[in-house]
């Protein structure tokens, strides 16, 4: 499980460039130097685009991806969505208008919040609160489905390493880099939860992604859903792969 650069178990990019699509080619030259010349890739919220980038650049290396941030291309018509699906897509653009003031921040003064989140514990504290606050699947606090030491040893990880500048970076590196015409040709499982932060429709997702080999939308579920469930996350991760493996033979 590679840790992204400029997060907690990296080192912290001393130089500019350092992108989805250059980690995308670091992983793959991480996976070759152990060994590995094909493999699966999976990722949500950053490793949504790290894992597209992988599947979408990388098809003789990748055999397939896995990942719960199924990012369609713009500019896509809402005649060909149902009901359910309209909503979605009004619901990501509601986070998008009143809920992206935390990325537009890091996106464009990545070291402004950055000099704040190393020098205030309880300030990095209360900036990564408010996203599980508002992000989980729950109805009064995150602590329903998230531990506090489980919280804790999140925000202590930033703390300890003085991440909270370097890690903010990767917004002003990629937000809203993704290419639109980028296409992901090898097998893909897609998962959406209800109460991630951005959904998209499939038969949006069907003109990225090339073709879809499993596609699911559970009940329950939020942008966290390796921590809010593992036991559904991993179930999730192994049965989309093993379709992946069955479709790429």
């Amino acid at each position: 499980m590679p840790s992204l650069p400029g997060f907690g178990y990296s080192d912290k990019p001393a130089e500019e460039g350092w992108g989805t699509e250059r980690i995308a080619a670091a992983c793959v030259q991480l996976m070759g130097r152990l060994g590995y010349g094909r493999f699966f890739a999976h990722g949500g919220d950053w490793g949504g685009p790290v894992a597209i980038a992988l599947g979408g650049r990388f098809p003789a290396q990748v055999i397939g991806i896995h990942t719960t941030t199924a990012i369609a291309p713009p500019g896509l018509s809402f005649d060909v969505l149902d009901e359910t699906e309209r909503q979605w897509v009004e619901h990501t653009r509601a986070f998008q208008r009143n809920r992206l003031a935390y990325a537009k921040v890091m996106a464009t003064s990545p070291q402004t919040i950055g000099y704040s989140l190393v020098d205030s514990p309880v300030g990095l504290l209360a900036w990564i609160l408010e996203k599980f606050s508002e992000w989980s699947d729950t109805v009064d606090s995150p602590f329903e489905t998230i531990s506090r030491d489980r919280f804790l040893d999140n925000v202590t990880l930033y703390w300890l390493t003085a991440t909270g500048a370097s890690a903010a970076r990767i917004y002003f590196e990629s937000h809203q880099s993704l290419d639109p015409d980028l296409r992901v040709t090898v097998p893909a499982a897609l998962t959406t939860y209800p109460h991630d932060i951005e959904k998209h429709p499939r038969p949006w997702a069907e003109k990225r992604f090339r073709p879809i080999v499993r596609w699911r939308a559970p009940e329950a579920g939020g942008h966290f859903p390796a921590m809010e469930m593992p036991g559904d996350s991993v179930r999730d991760l192994r049965e989309g792969l093993a379709v992946v493996l069955a479709a790429s033979k």
